[in-house]
């Protein structure tokens, strides 16, 4: 039997897992839960699968919570870190942002398998994050629906082989898909949150809505399977039915296909290397129509920015994806227009940015990390757009 520690188990991932957990009650164990603060939920969690640890980064919600008599809490900002490294475990990482590096890193020193669903991790930190996989011997199993799909085109093997020509990553296209750029000016939060495939928070939803959701991706993808981001591309896809492609040197090319439901990705992980028994609903070719198109880089500016970002250093992947937590967290505020988020992650870009250079150690991603986010968080209201 497996056991889990599910970090952010009250968002849309984790309970998704929970629902795979229940579908497989002789396979999976819930030893840890941690959450932000919706300690609503996490109680109804707790309930059911009485976990022996708990953690949540609000201190005064985890007040709230009715324990069982052996269940050890962790409260407070690093609660999410402790969790992760308290027990060597199969450890579902669904945080967002950069909060989920650390946890990461507490996992694999713990000798822990992760299933990595926040790909801010290795967008910030890959180099470190996968250096310390490699050291501890550990997997870093892809949750993401589109690094699942190349995964098990790879035959779920850990890095693509050389015969591999490209990836092929498909996007929805998020809530723009076919605008132009003078149509997207004015554009909302409430605008950028209607998404129409996925049901996802608010931060992955915008990022799907500038595109940057799948320049991440790209950076993330050449981490976990070891490919240069300079043959990876991209296809928009709005059927959302091909999760991803692979093609090998002769041409020859192979899909993952599925109706789009997370679950499908998560029972992945979560069983590996065992193939889950559980069946999805079928996919049916039958009137099926399946479109292609490249993504218009004029007018998904953030994702033209990442994909330059890839093929630099990691300092870039660091800079980039700092800049951008402060920059869609204040357009979620109403504070900044769409179109400010690129140029807020240039100006940190030009600022920071050193060429080419490597972070190779996690104080390092962190320091980048926090300087960054202050510089955006100081220069957003100052410097006229």
């Amino acid at each position: 039997m497996k056991e889990l520690i599910i970090l952010g188990s009250t968002g849309s991932i984790g309970t998704q897992a929970l629902e795979t957990v229940r579908q497989y009650p002789s396979e999976l164990k819930v030893l840890g839960l941690c959450c932000d603060k919706n300690v609503a939920l996490l109680q109804k969690q707790i309930d059911e699968f009485r976990p022996r640890y708990v953690a949540v980064r609000d201190e005064n919600a985890a007040r709230s919570l009715d324990l069982p008599e052996n269940t050890q809490l962790f409260a407070g900002s690093d609660a999410p870190a402790k969790i992760a490294g308290v027990a060597r475990a199969t450890v579902l990482n669904a945080l967002v942002g950069i909060s989920g590096f650390v946890p990461t890193l507490n996992a694999i020193n713990a000798g822990s398998e992760i299933a990595l669903a926040n790909k801010e991790t290795l967008v910030a930190g890959g180099d470190v994050v996968m250096k310390a996989a490699t050291d501890k011997g550990v997997d870093v199993l892809p949750v993401d629906s589109e690094h699942s799909a190349i995964w098990q085109c790879l035959g779920r093997k850990a890095k693509a082989a050389a015969d591999v020509e490209k990836l092929i990553l498909t996007a929805s296209g998020g809530a723009f898909r076919g605008k132009k750029r003078e149509e997207l000016l004015d554009v909302t939060i409430d605008d950028a949150l209607r998404h129409p495939t996925w049901n996802m928070g608010v931060k992955v939803t915008v990022d799907s809505a500038t595109m940057m959701n799948k320049g991440f991706e790209v950076i993330e993808a050449s981490h976990l399977f070891g490919v240069s981001a300079d043959k990876i591309d991209i296809a928009v896809h709005r059927q959302s039915v091909v999760h991803s492609m692979i093609e090998y040197a002769d041409g020859s090319i192979i899909a993952q296909m599925s109706y789009p439901d997370m679950r499908l990705p998560i029972q992945l992980a979560l069983l590996y290397p065992e193939r889950g028994d559980y069946c999805f609903t079928p996919l049916s070719f039958n009137g099926l129509t399946l479109d292609f198109e490249a993504p218009d880089l004029g007018v998904f500016e953030c994702l033209k920015i990442a994909l330059d970002c890839a093929k630099s250093g990691s300092e870039s992947t660091a800079i980039l994806n700092a800049a951008n937590e402060i920059a869609v967290k204040r357009f979620a505020q109403r504070q900044i227009k769409f179109y400010d988020i690129p140029y807020y992650i240039k100006r940190a870009l030009d600022k920071f940015s050193e060429g080419g250079r490597s972070l190779t150690e996690p104080e390092e991603v962190l320091e980048t990390d926090e300087k960054v986010k202050k510089f955006v968080d100081d220069v957003i209201g100052r410097e006229k757009v």
